[in-house]
Protein backbone atom coordinates (compact mmCIF):
# COMPACT_ATOMS: atom_id res chain seq x y z
CA UNK A 1 0.00 0.00 0.00
CA UNK A 2 1.41 3.60 -0.58
CA UNK A 3 2.35 5.40 1.91
CA UNK A 4 0.48 8.27 0.66
CA UNK A 5 -2.72 6.83 0.64
CA UNK A 6 -2.51 6.19 4.22
CA UNK A 7 -3.32 8.50 7.20
CA UNK A 8 -3.87 8.14 10.88
CA UNK A 9 -6.76 8.71 13.00
CA UNK A 10 -5.93 10.78 16.44
CA UNK A 11 -5.17 7.59 18.36
CA UNK A 12 -2.83 6.72 15.68
CA UNK A 13 -4.52 4.31 13.90
CA UNK A 14 -3.72 3.82 10.43
CA UNK A 15 -6.85 4.21 7.42
CA UNK A 16 -6.83 4.55 4.40
CA UNK A 17 -9.30 7.66 3.22
CA UNK A 18 -11.88 7.30 0.87
CA UNK A 19 -11.30 8.66 -2.36
CA UNK A 20 -12.53 12.26 -3.77
CA UNK A 21 -15.05 10.05 -6.39
CA UNK A 22 -16.25 7.44 -4.08
CA UNK A 23 -17.07 10.21 -1.50
CA UNK A 24 -18.63 12.30 -4.48
CA UNK A 25 -20.73 9.57 -5.89
CA UNK A 26 -21.86 8.41 -2.28
CA UNK A 27 -22.38 12.00 -1.57
CA UNK A 28 -24.53 12.14 -4.87
CA UNK A 29 -27.01 8.76 -4.13
CA UNK A 30 -27.54 10.14 -1.07
CA UNK A 31 -28.97 13.61 -2.02
CA UNK A 32 -30.68 11.23 -5.19
CA UNK A 33 -32.68 9.52 -2.00
CA UNK A 34 -33.20 12.77 -0.29
CA UNK A 35 -35.06 14.53 -3.35
CA UNK A 36 -36.97 10.55 -4.08
CA UNK A 37 -38.17 11.12 -0.11
CA UNK A 38 -39.32 14.88 -0.64
CA UNK A 39 -41.02 13.81 -4.10
CA UNK A 40 -42.60 11.29 -2.24
CA UNK A 41 -43.63 13.60 0.23
CA UNK A 42 -45.07 16.21 -2.00
CA UNK A 43 -46.87 13.05 -3.48
CA UNK A 44 -48.61 11.79 -0.10
CA UNK A 45 -48.99 16.02 0.61
CA UNK A 46 -50.56 16.35 -2.95
CA UNK A 47 -52.97 13.25 -2.16
CA UNK A 48 -53.58 14.77 0.95
CA UNK A 49 -54.82 17.79 0.31
CA UNK A 50 -56.45 16.41 -2.75
CA UNK A 51 -59.16 14.35 -0.29
CA UNK A 52 -59.23 17.60 2.31
CA UNK A 53 -58.27 21.11 0.46
CA UNK A 54 -55.44 22.35 2.46
CA UNK A 55 -54.83 25.73 2.70
CA UNK A 56 -51.34 26.64 0.81
CA UNK A 57 -49.49 28.09 4.20
CA UNK A 58 -50.28 24.46 5.62
CA UNK A 59 -48.73 22.69 2.34
CA UNK A 60 -45.99 25.30 2.09
CA UNK A 61 -45.03 24.56 6.21
CA UNK A 62 -45.17 20.58 5.68
CA UNK A 63 -43.07 20.90 2.95
CA UNK A 64 -40.95 22.77 4.87
CA UNK A 65 -40.92 20.58 8.06
CA UNK A 66 -40.54 17.22 5.41
CA UNK A 67 -37.87 19.22 4.31
CA UNK A 68 -35.81 19.91 7.20
CA UNK A 69 -36.77 16.34 9.27
CA UNK A 70 -36.10 14.10 5.55
CA UNK A 71 -32.20 14.09 6.26
CA UNK A 72 -32.34 13.61 10.07
CA UNK A 73 -34.71 10.37 9.58
CA UNK A 74 -32.26 9.07 6.60
CA UNK A 75 -29.73 10.27 9.08
CA UNK A 76 -30.52 7.35 11.37
CA UNK A 77 -29.27 4.55 8.29
CA UNK A 78 -26.14 6.10 9.18
CA UNK A 79 -25.72 5.29 12.80
CA UNK A 80 -23.37 3.33 11.50
CA UNK A 81 -21.53 4.90 9.22
CA UNK A 82 -22.89 3.32 5.79
CA UNK A 83 -26.03 4.96 4.52
CA UNK A 84 -27.01 3.88 0.53
CA UNK A 85 -23.90 5.81 -0.67
CA UNK A 86 -21.64 4.60 1.75
CA UNK A 87 -23.06 1.21 0.49
CA UNK A 88 -22.89 1.61 -2.97
CA UNK A 89 -19.31 2.78 -2.58
CA UNK A 90 -17.78 0.95 -0.23
CA UNK A 91 -16.91 3.88 1.95
CA UNK A 92 -18.11 4.27 5.68
CA UNK A 93 -18.14 8.07 7.93
CA UNK A 94 -16.37 6.83 10.77
CA UNK A 95 -14.72 10.03 13.54
CA UNK A 96 -12.02 11.27 13.22
CA UNK A 97 -10.53 11.32 16.35
CA UNK A 98 -10.37 7.32 16.98
CA UNK A 99 -12.27 5.51 13.49
CA UNK A 100 -15.33 5.10 15.44
CA UNK A 101 -18.65 5.00 14.39
CA UNK A 102 -20.43 7.76 14.36
CA UNK A 103 -23.08 6.42 16.45
CA UNK A 104 -25.72 8.93 17.64
CA UNK A 105 -24.52 11.67 15.84
CA UNK A 106 -25.77 10.30 12.23
CA UNK A 107 -28.66 12.14 11.41
CA UNK A 108 -26.73 15.60 12.33
CA UNK A 109 -24.08 14.27 9.83
CA UNK A 110 -26.90 13.77 7.14
CA UNK A 111 -28.45 16.96 7.77
CA UNK A 112 -24.97 18.85 7.27
CA UNK A 113 -24.32 16.13 4.26
CA UNK A 114 -27.50 17.07 3.00
CA UNK A 115 -29.20 20.62 3.59
CA UNK A 116 -25.77 22.77 5.18
CA UNK A 117 -22.94 21.51 2.79
CA UNK A 118 -25.16 22.34 -0.60
CA UNK A 119 -25.70 25.70 1.20
CA UNK A 120 -22.11 26.44 2.49
CA UNK A 121 -21.23 25.81 -1.34
CA UNK A 122 -23.65 28.20 -2.76
CA UNK A 123 -22.80 30.63 -0.27
CA UNK A 124 -19.30 30.28 -1.01
CA UNK A 125 -19.78 30.68 -5.02
CA UNK A 126 -21.79 33.51 -4.15
CA UNK A 127 -19.47 35.21 -2.55
CA UNK A 128 -19.62 33.90 0.76
CA UNK A 129 -16.95 32.25 2.57
CA UNK A 130 -16.73 28.62 4.40
CA UNK A 131 -16.11 28.20 8.38
CA UNK A 132 -12.50 26.93 9.23
CA UNK A 133 -14.34 24.10 11.56
CA UNK A 134 -12.47 21.23 12.63
CA UNK A 135 -12.92 17.73 11.20
CA UNK A 136 -14.78 15.77 12.74
CA UNK A 137 -15.61 12.60 10.45
CA UNK A 138 -13.99 11.34 7.36
CA UNK A 139 -14.48 8.35 5.24
CA UNK A 140 -12.49 5.60 4.75
CA UNK A 141 -12.06 3.34 1.77
CA UNK A 142 -13.44 -0.52 3.78
CA UNK A 143 -11.80 -2.27 1.80
CA UNK A 144 -8.18 -0.59 1.38
CA UNK A 145 -8.23 0.16 5.37
CA UNK A 146 -9.14 -3.41 5.90
CA UNK A 147 -6.41 -5.14 3.80
CA UNK A 148 -3.69 -2.45 5.63
CA UNK A 149 -4.86 -3.96 9.28
CA UNK A 150 -4.42 -7.41 7.63
CA UNK A 151 -0.12 -6.40 7.10
CA UNK A 152 -0.19 -6.25 10.64
CA UNK A 153 -1.86 -2.70 11.32
CA UNK A 154 -3.84 -2.55 14.34
CA UNK A 155 -7.79 -2.03 14.26
CA UNK A 156 -9.68 0.83 15.26
CA UNK A 157 -11.84 0.31 17.93
CA UNK A 158 -15.64 -0.36 17.19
Amino acid sequence: MAAKQVERFGNGVPYVPAGGWAKCLAWLIDAAVFVLGLLAGAAALAAVDASRGLDGAVIALAMIAWWLVLPLLYGLCLRNGRALGALWTGTRLVRVSDGGRIGAKGPWAMFVRLILLPAAIIGALTGGGLSDGTLQRTSIDIARTRRLHAQGHPLPPR
